[in-house]
């Protein structure tokens, strides 16, 4: 056993003992009622989340590792299978609120139990074998981005929990409210442009470092000149639109979107309310019908520190591509494509208020065009040229869902940091308010095609 092995084995230990206790932390400040609450079918229960982080790491490496592995239930894997068709039935999706067994104190010891194990496999040695260790290892790896993915679910899913709760609870207190200042006041003028002359540009995962398989392969796209706002849509920005009949005219609208807005009495971005509305509106709801203002035309936002007032300097967050689409044609720009917004990040610096406890809130994030909120894009979510699946089961793991989505980029406020690259793809159905996202505006540039 050489020393790189070991000092290789150590390093991934660490990883894997910080990953997942960040997801406990997260999940500390709740209850078990908290924890069991499903509040619409894309919302899944916090002690779901920690159960099926477990289970991915038990059923992908802790059982073909060791045939003698004892797994902890034998109904955990129907129960915290999330969609592996290929490895059986699984309890519906938009059920999952329902079960109240297992218990959170059950999924706690479904998670040390799992922990316990994957040490021992982590503190192994190498068995000669190096293809094979290498495929565990990054198995490991791709188990720990999946966790994460899933702490980002967590905020956003209980987020939506608590939103629908006449109290108004905060998941954490203690989170420092988010105050305008220099850097902020200046963002409600109209944004500046990172121009690009077009051409042949390549995108696509090129390490070094993790990659999802959506990422790939890298290969090269043809750009027409165009430029990118130098920073989010605000709140401000949003309220004029509203102001403006935004919500009640069609023809700013996709015709899907003109359907929902009508369906769900869409006003105002998920989580605003007038906040002279005494109570009676819960944000989180889809809002019932009425002008774009309610009473001196003051807004209050729920975030996961309780309610506040709009900051009209902050990102505007939780809206749908749809909205995201029609503030655009409001404009009179457009929403940049994923190719545009990847090679516009690719030379500017990956910094931003990414996941961390005491700001779950998105923060302007001006000079990058990371962090903040997810931006969405006119990019439908399909396969880059030469993509292929893996094989078996993880070939599910994106492959499936390269239909009826729409691509976000740049990462949240509550996007893990290893998570934030230029060439990460995140997405989300054209209807979808419940994640952190807002967006970014693009313009045509006249030159040589």
């Amino acid at each position: 056993m050489g020393t790189g092995d070991r000092e290789g084995r150590a390093v991934l230990s660490d990883r894997y003992e910080a990953v997942r206790a960040l997801t406990e932390t997260l999940a500390e400040p709740l209850s078990a009622e908290d924890q069991t609450v499903q509040s619409m079918p894309d919302v899944s229960p916090t002690k779901w989340h920690r159960g099926h982080t477990s289970w991915f790491f038990e059923t992908f490496l802790l059982a073909p590792a060791d045939p003698a592995y004892e797994r902890f239930h034998p109904r955990f894997a129907y129960i915290f299978n999330s969609y592996y068709e290929a490895l059986g039935a699984r309890h519906p999706r938009s059920e999952r609120g329902l079960i109240s067994r297992p218990g959170v104190a059950d999924v706690t010891a479904y998670r040390r139990h799992v922990d316990e194990a994957m040490g021992e496999l982590l503190d192994r040695p190498a068995d000669g074998d190096r293809p094979a260790d290498e495929d565990r290892r990054a198995l490991v790896e791709l188990g720990l981005h999946h966790e994460q993915q899933h702490q980002e679910l967590l905020l956003m899913d209980i987020k939506h929990v608590l939103s629908i709760s006449p109290l108004q609870p905060a998941y954490r207190p203690s989170i420092a409210p988010i105050k305008p200042d220099a850097s902020t006041a200046s963002l409600r003028s109209g944004p500046g442009w990172w121009e690009h002359e077009g051409g042949g540009a390549a995108i696509g995962h090129r390490g070094p470092g993790f990659g999802f398989d959506n990422e790939s392969p890298r290969h090269t796209v043809h750009l027409a000149p165009f430029a990118l706002a130098d920073r989010t849509v605000t709140c401000g920005e949003w309220l004029a639109f509203m102001d403006d009949g935004g919500y009640q005219r069609p023809e700013l609208w996709l015709s899907d979107g003109w359907t929902l807005v009508r369906q769900h009495g869409w006003r105002s971005p998920l989580y605003w309310s007038p906040a002279d509305n005494g109570g009676d509106d819960v944000p989180g709801g889809d809002g019932g019908p009425g002008g774009a203002t309610g009473g001196d035309g003051d807004w209050q936002i729920f975030t996961l520190s309780g309610p506040r007032p709009v900051d009209p300097s902050e990102p505007v967050c939780h809206v749908s591509y749809y909205e995201a689409d029609a503030f655009a044609h409001w404009t009179g720009y457009r929403l940049p494509t994923e190719a545009e917004w990847e090679v516009a990040a690719q030379c500017r610096p990956a910094r931003g208020g990414f996941l961390q406890l005491d700001t779950l809130h998105p923060e302007a994030a001006p000079g990058t065009p990371f962090g903040g909120v997810w931006q969405w894009t006119s990019s439908a979510y399909s396969p880059y040229p030469g993509f292929r699946t893996a094989t078996g089961a993880l070939g599910e793991y994106n492959g499936k869902f390269m239909v009826n989505q729409q691509v976000l980029r740049g990462g949240s406020c509550v996007t893990p940091p290893g998570h934030v690259r230029a060439s990460y793809r995140n997405f989300f159905p054209p209807s979808a308010r419940w994640p952190f996202a807002g967006l970014r505006l693009a313009r045509d540039l006249e030159g040589p095609r």
